[in-house]
């Protein structure tokens, strides 16, 4: 933003939440990406209409990004995004996503283009749950997630 004012990226989770997340309803997200980055960018929504959004962000080695749907609005508005797809994930195993979910939003996340990104981090935690939906290259705006 021209403001000088560090746009909305999310919150990390510092604290345990009361209740696991509902992987009953998950979906990849993608979203248009900064400028020069052709791939788009990915998160991961855990929930229905009152679920959370999951990403990285912020630089080569910061703690993944957790926000409330009013939070991802927020995001979209600021980082000037727009949403291009979602997609349908089964997990299979609720429980172990919600473990992955746990580690890696307590640790950075070390962020290498496409071996090490957004994609990554989601079909870490969507493969930990058992499923097998993946992207090939690691470039969201140009695949499907499935």
């Amino acid at each position: 933003m021209s403001s000088g004012i560090t746009p909305y990226e999310g919150d990390e989770l510092n604290v345990c939440m009361r209740k696991g997340f509902d992987f009953r309803l998950t979906t990849a997200v993608v979203v248009s990406g900064d400028t020069g980055n052709f791939c788009g960018h990915m998160l991961l929504k855990v929930g229905g209409a009152d679920g959370y959004y999951f990403h990285t962000a912020g630089g080569v080695h910061s703690r993944p990004k957790m926000m409330s749907e009013l939070g991802y609005r927020r995001y979209l508005r600021e980082t000037r995004k727009r949403e291009l797809y979602r997609r349908m994930v089964e997990i299979k195993d609720p429980e172990a996503a919600q473990r992955k979910v746990d580690a890696l939003m307590s640790k950075p996340w070390l962020w290498l283009m496409l071996p090490s990104n957004c994609a990554n981090f989601v079909e870490t935690i969507v493969q930990a749950g058992g499923s097998s939906a993946g992207l090939y290259l690691n470039c969201p705006a140009w695949e499907n997630f499935n």
